[in-house]
C-alpha cells in the first residue's frame, strides 16, 4: 500500500506489515526470505495482545534503547539478549564504522566512556581530537580501529554515576558487530517463531562519509545479505540526518524513520549543505509531507509531543501527533527512563534523582497521545505500561 501523494509506504502499511510478520517468522528473517503483507491496522488483529498474531507489533511498540540499557551496558549483546526476553518488541542499534568499513553498535564512535580501550597500552596512540558534527572530542573512535583490534576490547557502562549496577556487567561482553546482531536476530527468531525486530540508526553519517568510511552502501549491503531489504522487513532504519533516510530509500524498501531533536536543531546534513530550516520547519505539515515521500515514520524527541514547561512539567500537548499520522507517518518517540531525572517533573517521587519515579502514569500520558511506540531504557516497565493502556482503552 503507498499512501495518496507519497512515493513510499505509509504509516498504515508499515503498521499492517507489523501485524502479519509473524506468520512464517524463520523465514522472514532467513537470509532468502520473502516479505510479509500488510493486514493490520491500530486496534485490529495482531494489535491487540502480545499472544496473537505471532510477532506482531502491537500500539504502542516497546522499543528496546540499545537493548536494555537500565540494566545492562547499552548496545552488547548481553543488553539486547535481556531486552528480548523481557519482551521487547524492538530492539534497537546505533550504527558506526570501523577502520576497514564494517559496522558495530556503539552510541557514539568516540568509545572511551563504553569500552576498556584506556586499559590497552597497545592503543594509548590510537588518543585523539576530532570534530564530529562541529563538536571537538577527545579520545577513541572506531573509525581508527579494525574490527578485529574492537573485538579485543570489552564494553563497560555509559553513566555509571546513574546506573552503578550496570557496572557488575563491565567487561562481560564485547562490541558486537551489526551482522552479528543479524545472526543472533536471525537465530533467535527461528527458536522462538517469530522475527525479532530491529531499528537501525545510521550515526553522523554526514561525517563518515567525508571520513571515507559512508555508512549506508554497507548498512544496505547486509540488509539485503539477510533478506531485511524489503517493504515489509521487520527492521526500521532511522537517522538524525534526513538525507541519510533518502538515500537508504534508494538503497533497499526497508522502513525509514527521520529523527528528530529540539525545534531549534538543524540536522547536521542541513548544516554542510546550507539548507537553513531547522526541526520546527520538519515537523510543520510541510515538512512532514516531504519527509513522508522518502520515510515511513518519524522518531521525534518526546518534548516535540508535549513540551515541558520552565519548572520541568508537562505543558499542553502539539498537533504532531495528529499532523504526522495525516501525513500517513507512524511516531516513534525517544526516550522513556524510569530514573526521576529523566521525567517530567510531577511524575518524580522523592528527592533521589536516580530513584525511580511514577513513569508508569508519564507513560500513560503519552500513550494517551496516540503514539506508535516508544524508546526506553526499561522495556520491562513500558511493557506493564503498553498491556495496561491497552486493557483501558479496549485497543
Amino acid at each position: 500500500m503507498t499512501e495518496p501523494g507519497t512515493g513510499s509506504p505509509g504509516r498504515r502499511a508499515v503498521l499492517g506489515a507489523a501485524a502479519a510478520a509473524g506468520a512464517g517468522a524463520a523465514a522472514v528473517l532467513a537470509a532468502s526470505a520473502g516479505p510479509a503483507h500488510a493486514t493490520g491496522r491500530r486496534g485490529g488483529s495482531g494489535h491487540g495482545g502480545r499472544g496473537r498474531g505471532r510477532g506482531a507489533l502491537p500500539v504502542p511498540a516497546v522499543i528496546a534503547h540499545r537493548g536494555a540499557s537500565g540494566y545492562r551496558p547499552e548496545h552488547t549483546l548481553g543488553s539486547y539478549q535481556l531486552a528480548l526476553d523481557m519482551g521487547a518488541d524492538v530492539i534497537e542499534q546505533d550504527l558506526v564504522p570501523t577502520k576497514d568499513g564494517k559496522l558495530v553498535c556503539r552510541h557514539e564512535n568516540e568509545i572511551g566512556g563504553t569500552t576498556d580501550v584506556a586499559d590497552h597500552p597497545e592503543f594509548a596512540s590510537r588518543r585523539t581530537t576530532k570534530t564530529v558534527d562541529g563538536t571537538e572530542i577527545t579520545g577513541w573512535f572506531t573509525e581508527d580501529f579494525t574490527l578485529a583490534e574492537l573485538k579485543t576490547l570489552r564494553a563497560v557502562e555509559r553513566i555509571p554515576d546513574i546506573r552503578p549496577h550496570n557496572t557488575l556487567y563491565n567487561g562481560r561482553w564485547t562490541v558486537p558487530s551489526f551482522e552479528e546482531v543479524l545472526v543472533w536476530a536471525r537465530e533467535q527468531g527461528r527458536r522462538r517463531g517469530r522475527p525479532v525486530w530491529l531499528h537501525a540508526e545510521t550515526k553522523h553519517p554526514t561525517y563518515f562519509r567525508s571520513a571515507g568510511v559512508p555508512l549506508e552502501e554497507e548498512l544496505a549491503r547486509l540488509l539485503r545479505k539477510y533478506g531485511l531489504h524489503r517493504r515489509h522487513s521487520p527492521v526500521f532504519l532511522q537517522s538524525f540526518e534526513p538525507t541519510s533516510m533518502e538515500r537508504m530509500s534508494r538503497l533497499v524498501d526497508t522502513a525509514r524513520v527521520v529523527l528528530l531533536w529540539t525545534p531549534d536543531d538543524r540536522p547536521f546534513d542541513f548544516q554542510t549543505t546550507g539548507d537553513p530550516r531547522t526541526v520546527a520547519d520538519l515537523v510543520t505539515p510541510a515538512g512532514l509531507a516531504e519527509i513522508a515521500g522518502y520515510a515511513q515514520g518519524i522518531g521525534p524527541l518526546l518534548d516535540l509531543i508535549i513540551p515541558r514547561n520552565q519548572d520541568g512539567t508537562l505543558g499542553a500537548p502539539t498537533t504532531l501527533v495528529a499532523d504526522a499520522h495525516a501525513a500517513g507517518l507512524l511516531l516513534h518517540p525517544y526516550t522513556a527512563r524510569n530514573e526521576n531525572r529523566f521525567l517530567p517533573a510531577e511524575y518524580r517521587r522523592g528527592t533521589d534523582p536516580d530513584g525511580y519515579g511514577d513513569v508508569f502514569g508519564a507513560l500513560r500520558t503519552w500513550f494517551d497521545q496516540g503514539i506508535d511506540g516508544i524508546f526506553t531504557d526499561n522495556p520491562d516497565t513500558a511493557l506493564l505500561a503498553a498491556a495496561d493502556f491497552r486493557a483501558a482503552t479496549g485497543s
